[in-house]
């Protein structure tokens, strides 16, 4: 769906105007990405910076369908425990170098060897990885894993030169090296990201900017007026509240289109100290919170009700939704006996806040719900790459997130749930979880993995390690001047096809 918004707002940043040309497409995101390295990264933001410097061995399209990209064909073996990729010819890493199997092979192992590394669990049970030819490369897996195709459709599939494969995590970020449409000129923390196009790009036709820049922008607010200002020519994550004033400036185009993101609360149940706290120690007491919640007042004062209330990391019309969890009302009787029989009259906790426009709503909205049950909870805004990083390190309580989500519900699960994963900052560990899911993850039967699903939702969500709030919908912004922008579900903003009008 598309719409023309927008109103006269009076923040501008200081962006140049003179520097900025039809040759420069700035685009406006929503934070400062983690790290540059597709092994290490765990932002959202990464993943947009990604989508221009970084191709994948498999794209999606705008339905979910799996799509070549630098894997021209892929297929599997008759037992289901070997994936073959054939490569697409001619492509060339950003230093120069060829990419071939042995490159792509490389690329892989350094997502499963490198410490610290969030792409190994997305990759299954790999057990070799070969470059069989010059544009050839197995994965052979010790058994079958359905989610493969749809992990090399992101980051996991994101290939880097053989070179750069072989250095630090620190050192690639520095100066990545990938093979995508531009490539990495500087970056200026907390300001910009800046992107030259990669004349070497095996389709290079398809792309008619000569500079990318990336501008990390936080208060939605004022990206939407750096949008209408002309100092910005594409802007993620618009606020749902702007959209019902913003809808009659021609200046501006607005994209409103289905996504794969969920919202919600991680908790620290067993990293640290600061798991010791009545939240992380007391399940009774995580499920007083998530009674005193109520998702469809959270998603019409924060959102303008432009999302959708949820309670899983898919919303109620996915195949992968558990039904036999449906989404709970506010049953704020319920959260207050739920307290007494932890031994609790009041609680106090603390909760970690991205500094972004929607996540301070959401959070002052759910702060105070949490009260009137007899929960505190006081607020601490930080920086998106530093709360990762402390949700990571176990240095946490609690916190607010949105996880982009993937069109395999492994990824959304895996990594968060089972012991010792890398995205598992509030280490919650379940044999019986961690079994359920290795049996979804391990057969490529539909019906049998919705039965392994749903069983490990009855746990996890009973559980609440993470307590799931909204499913999002995905709104971008962009200059009236510009076509080609296709809206995709997993929120990535592609650059192929864009083109600015001089009128």
């Amino acid at each position: 769906m598309n719409m023309r918004w927008m109103k006269m707002l009076p923040l501008v940043l200081g962006l140049s105007m003179s520097a900025a040309s039809a040759q420069t497409l700035r685009i406006g995101i929503a934070s400062d990405p983690d790290i540059l390295d597709p092994t290490l990264s765990r932002s959202v933001a990464g993943r947009q910076v990604f989508a221009a410097m970084c191709d994948k061995l498999v794209d999606i399209d705008a339905k979910l369908n799996f799509v070549p990209q630098l894997a021209s064909a892929w297929r599997w073996s008759d037992d289901g425990r070997s994936l073959t990729l054939t490569l697409r010819p001619g492509v060339t890493f950003h230093d120069g170098s060829a990419m071939d199997g042995a490159a792509v092979q490389a690329s892989l192992e350094r997502h499963l060897r490198m410490p610290g590394s969030t792409r190994k669990p997305e990759m299954g049970p790999v057990a070799s990885i070969e470059a069989t030819g010059p544009l050839e490369v197995r994965i052979n897996m010790t058994s079958v894993f359905a989610p493969l195709v749809a992990a090399l459709s992101d980051r996991a599939g994101m290939m880097m030169s053989a070179r750069a494969a072989t250095q630090t995590g620190e050192a690639f970020a520095a100066a990545p090296g990938c093979a995508g449409p531009y490539k990495f000129v500087r970056r200026i923390a907390q300001d910009r990201i800046e992107l030259d196009q990669f004349k070497e790009y095996w389709d290079a036709s398809r792309f008619h900017f000569a500079k990318v820049t990336y501008l990390p922008i936080t208060d939605s607010t004022i990206r939407a007026a750096n949008l209408r200002a002309g100092s910005l020519e594409i802007i993620e994550a618009v606020n749902p509240t702007d959209v019902a004033a913003l809808t009659d400036d021609k200046r501006v185009t607005l994209f409103i289109g289905p996504g794969l993101v969920s919202g919600y609360l991680a908790i620290n149940v067993g990293n640290g100290k600061r798991a010791e706290g009545p939240i992380g120690r007391n399940r009774l007491v995580r499920e007083a919170l998530d009674a005193a919640i109520d998702r469809q007042i959270l998603n019409q004062v924060a959102f303008n009700g432009a999302y959708i209330p949820g309670n899983q990391s898919v919303q109620p019309a996915s195949p992968f939704y558990s039904a036999n969890v449906p989404v709970p009302p506010r049953d704020l009787a319920r959260a207050k006996a739920l307290l007494k029989q932890a031994g609790l009259e009041r609680v106090k906790m603390q909760m970690w806040v991205p500094n972004t426009t929607e996540f301070r709503q959401a959070a002052e909205v759910v702060q105070a719900m949490a009260g009137e049950a007899g929960i505190d909870i006081e607020l601490t805004v930080i920086e998106v790459a530093t709360l990762l990083k402390q949700w990571t390190d176990g240095d946490f309580e609690s916190l607010i997130i949105l996880w982009s989500g993937r069109t395999d519900i492994d990824a959304n699960l895996y990594n968060f749930n089972a012991c010792g994963m890398a995205l598992n900052g509030g280490r919650y560990c379940n044999p019986e979880t961690d079994r359920l899911l290795n049996e979804g993850r391990g057969t490529t039967d539909f019906s049998k993995r919705k039965v392994a699903y749903d069983a490990a939702a009855k746990i996890y969500l009973d559980d609440r390690p993470y307590i799931y709030l909204w499913n999002g919908r995905l709104i971008a912004g962009t200059s009236a001047r510009l076509d080609g922008l296709t809206m995709v579900p997993d929120g990535l903003l592609r650059l192929r096809d864009l083109r600015l009008r001089d009128h």
